[in-house]
């Protein structure tokens, strides 16, 4: 499994060429320590989960301002708030993820087996990312000028601590195709974890990841669109969203493991578009075909678009033949299928 961030690298690499000296260091710097991360991350390997009595589900850490994780201990399962908005939305949040995969499709915790999780906050300083290394969630404070704590949006918990559904279901690659599906996999159930805790149908959601994570004077929705990929961003200094919602758009590139970032837009429109044809609740159906995809230990870990569109559209057939008929014109939609 990959050391995988919220935000991408090339996101961070254009704002290194900012005429704001101070937001040009923050981005380097958050690249540097990124760098770190994903080679100790490399070097670790397959990591397997840890121990647990199941009684301890979460624990929030701060690392008060530094890089040694996981920090010092600030609340554990059961404690009450605490004075700092960002230990308390961190538990909030890796609880809301929780209860979705125990409520939604009875997993428990994020390898199903009752995984305790762990986050940290206030790492480093201005740190302009969010997490996860294999072992737990890391938070960063955000530069204050174009992103707040990335703690605030739900889904980016949700978005990160499933790449730790897919370290423990699939581990699929993450690099070119299959690590686009791995980056939209947690896209998907990012924003199905904020429609559950909102109670929000497929057409009533925003279908945004990292909504409320901009700053003031940011031209932008949020990261990334699952509606109308390529369209959460057009800034100055952030550069314009280069997301394709079809394989007419589809980046060829070394860069980011071969644009995992980029094109996991492609599987995430087809996600949207199946989940508002079938309507309704998405984690009902469209998110049940997803999990069990993903789950069904069947997923080669190389897969790439066509595969799992196809094994999405099997999976869609023991919910429905309307669902199955949903699901395959949607990836058809976005060229995958034809």
């Amino acid at each position: 499994m990959a050391y995988c961030t919220i935000v991408p690298p090339y996101l961070l690499d254009s704002l290194t060429r900012s005429d704001d000296a101070e937001l040009a260091g923050c981005a380097r710097r958050t690249l540097e320590l990124d760098d770190v991360h994903r080679q100790a991350r490399a070097a670790a390997g397959v990591r397997q989960a840890a121990a647990t009595d199941g009684a301890e589900k979460r624990s929030v850490y701060d690392a008060q301002h530094g890089t040694t994780l996981p920090g010092q201990l600030v609340r554990s399962e059961g404690q009450a708030p605490t004075g700092d908005d960002d230990v308390n939305r961190s538990y909030d949040h890796l609880g809301d993820t929780w209860t979705f995969y125990s409520e939604v499709y009875d997993r428990d915790s994020v390898d199903g087996n009752g995984l305790a999780l762990r986050a940290s906050v206030h790492y480093d300083q201005n740190y302009d990312n969010a997490f996860w290394n294999g072992d737990q969630m890391v938070f960063g404070d955000g530069d204050g000028t174009l992103f707040k704590s990335f703690t605030v949006p739900l889904d980016v918990t949700a978005h990160e601590l499933t790449h730790g559904v897919t370290q423990y279901s699939a581990n699929l690659e993450y690099k070119g195709q299959s690590g686009a599906l791995n980056e939209s996999v947690s896209d998907v159930f990012g924003s199905l974890v904020k429609q559950y805790v909102g109670q929000q149908t497929a057409d009533q959601a925003d279908w945004l990841i990292g909504t409320d994570l901009f700053a003031a004077g940011v031209q932008g929705k949020a990261l990334r669109s699952m509606a109308a990929p390529g369209t959460a961003y057009d800034d100055p200094r952030l550069g314009k969203d280069p997301q394709p919602a079809t394989m007419d758009g589809y980046v060829d590139t070394t860069d980011d493991n071969g644009g995992v970032h980029t094109n996991s837009g492609i599987p995430n429109h087809a996600f949207y578009l199946a989940a508002t044809a079938i309507g309704g609740n998405a984690w009902e159906k469209a998110g049940l075909v997803w999990y069990r995809t993903l789950t069904s230990g069947s997923l080669p870990a190389s897969a790439d678009f066509a595969t799992f569109a196809n094994a999405t559209v099997s999976a869609a057939g023991a919910v429905g033949q309307d669902v199955a008929d949903a699901v395959r014109k949607a990836w058809t939609g976005v060229k995958v299928l034809t």
